[in-house]
């Protein structure tokens, strides 16, 4: 007989673009109830809450006061992670925050430190190992299908931010990896393990671009990073990485490349994407998945194996150490481009396990 799974209480900061997604694909998974939700701009909580549910708190701190609140999903921009992730952590607050974890690895493994010395679960996008299409990747590679896997290429090519967002300027502070190479760095790190080496190139292409409004901005961080990354495993990645070339392009997804086959991942977001797969010299064939894929992106799934996690006393899959790694990858690529030389990477994390069903 299968035990009630406990209630747990959670509050979103930071109503921005993404906010919505996570309160929807959360909605149908009663054993997490959300409390409300808080913004710099307490308007926008107000409107979050109208369509959500919830209560709408005037500020982090009295979301932090309040003792009913379990855990916190922070959605706010980029650069305030590491304030509002420590401020959780210190309140006694479990956080699922989303990505980067941080801008610098030295803040992303204090906050590991800090989690674990408080007692507290840890976590960070992006969550799309977990997708069924990723699953199903790893685990013709896990079984042997593709022989010894040496290279991968991993494409993130991902527009003009201006075009679609109604704030591009934290996603051009960053740049693109932080924003999205983490993506298919978080799933190549689960499948190989850590990272070892990395040489980096990095240059801003299109410096000069104008809001949906019509206002003009300039850029200084690279919209084009790309990188060579080696792994402890002995597996290469050529990572790719923009905010120029739009989602009509040819290059995307992630292939895998091995001694016996190859295996093509089309999309590293959305968890119904294809799996296809050949043997060396033939002709890819569609794999059928290892599970119905979610349609599009489950973006709460992080939340729901954090939880899931709490209430069986179990690890969780996605950890704050993995994304601390990630952050060392992306700070060691940006680092290596800049100095004209490969940077080394030492640091370690717990891999996940596959989800059950992909087992």
């Amino acid at each position: 007989m299968a035990t009630e799974k406990k209630t747990l209480n959670i509050v979103i900061v930071g109503c921005g673009n993404i906010a919505g997604a996570y309160a929807k694909t959360l909605q149908p998974h009663t054993h997490i109830k959300l409390l409300g939700a808080t913004d710099i701009d307490y308007t926008r909580a107000q409107a979050y809450v109208e369509t959500y549910g919830g209560y709408a708190y005037e500020s982090l701190d009295a979301v932090l006061a309040d003792e009913n609140v379990d855990l916190i999903v922070n959605l706010t921009i980029h650069h305030a992670h590491a304030e509002v992730i420590t401020r959780c952590l210190n309140a006694g607050k479990h956080v699922y925050s989303e990505k980067p974890l941080a801008l610098t690895s030295e803040e992303s493994w204090a906050l590991v430190r800090l989690a674990e010395e408080k007692g507290l679960r840890l976590a960070c996008a992006p969550i799309t190992i977990l997708g069924e299409a990723q699953q199903t990747a790893w685990k013709l590679i896990r079984d042997g299908e593709l022989g010894t896997v040496r290279l991968a290429y991993a494409e993130c090519n991902w527009g003009r931010i201006e075009s679609w967002h109604p704030a591009p300027g934290p996603f051009y502070a960053v740049g693109p990896l932080f924003d999205v190479g983490v993506y298919p760095l978080t799933i190549l790190t689960t499948i190989f393990g850590p990272a070892r080496r990395v040489t980096g190139f990095g240059k801003v292409l299109f410096p000069d671009r104008v809001t949906k409004e019509g206002i003009p901005f300039h850029i200084e961080t690279p919209d084009f990073l790309t990188a060579a990354i080696e792994f402890a495993n002995g597996s290469v990645v050529r990572l790719t990485t923009n905010f120029y070339v739009g989602h009509h392009n040819k290059q995307k997804g992630i292939e895998f490349h091995g001694d016996r086959g190859s295996l093509y991942l089309n999309d590293w977001q959305n968890f119904n994407g294809t799996v296809s797969f050949t043997e060396f010299g033939k002709e890819y064939q569609p794999v059928p998945l290892v599970k119905e894929g979610y349609p599009g992106t489950e973006w709460s799934r992080g939340v729901l194996d954090m939880a899931d996690a709490i209430n069986d006393n179990q690890p969780q899959r996605i950890t704050g150490a993995q994304a601390a790694h990630v952050v060392d990858i992306i700070c060691a690529i940006n680092s290596s481009w800049q100095e004209g030389h490969p940077v080394t990477i030492t640091s370690e994390f717990a891999p996940p396990a596959p989800m059950s069903w992909a087992q």
